[in-house]
């Protein structure tokens, strides 16, 4: 298993810090912040450490075979496994049946061309927790890599909007059944 740290700076060194959790962040602003890039390495490891074990959303990092090595309190608090109990195991944990086969044919292609078009857009999927519930997921890819290049896994970082995307589908349902019954529903205005 890859040691934590070391996962840690690949995941929020320079630049994939910035894209990876501040994607919203411009170059003028990462510039204006760059002190955070030149920290002394320790205290770098230290602060890189803390946002990982520490972020509410889940952050997995799993080696070329699929096989988890990161697990943080995010994934914890979403999935409701605790870390000893998914090290070493595969993503299946996490991935519907159903979904498993096209996952891997994803997975396989990514680990073969060390390219994936999900660390700029985000993939929504559903999951399933630890107890069973379905829940709704967005989430963004990054491969991580070694120094000399070479391709280790992908790092996930992962928000559960299974709240959001509920009360979507109510308002949905809600338009719908408004419109079957012949009441026209009007957008509402646009606020300038």
């Amino acid at each position: 298993m890859m040691a934590m740290p070391r996962i840690c700076s690949s995941i929020v060194s320079a630049p994939h810090y910035v894209h990876l959790l501040a994607p919203w962040i411009t170059n003028e602003t990462r510039n204006r912040h760059s002190v955070i890039f030149e920290m002394p390495t320790k205290s770098r490891e230290w602060l890189c450490q803390h946002i990982v074990e520490d972020a509410p959303d889940a952050i997995i990092f799993a080696d070329r075979e699929g096989r988890i090595q990161l697990w943080n309190s995010g994934a914890e608090a979403i999935f409701g496994y605790r870390a000893e109990e998914v090290l070493g195991h595969t993503l299946d944990l996490i991935i519907p049946e159903n979904l498993r086969a096209r996952h891997w044919e994803g997975y396989r292609e990514a680990m073969k061309t060390g390219v994936t078009r999900y660390g700029r857009e985000l993939l929504a999927v559903p999951a399933i927790r630890k107890d069973g519930t379905r829940i709704s997921l967005e989430f963004s890819i990054l491969l991580v890599r070694d120094d000399g290049g070479a391709l280790l896994g992908p790092v996930a970082i992962i928000r559960d909007v299974t709240a959001r995307w509920q009360r979507e589908k109510a308002i949905k349902q809600q338009l719908a059944a408004l419109e079957a019954r012949g009441t026209r529903v009007e957008p509402p205005p646009d606020r300038k």
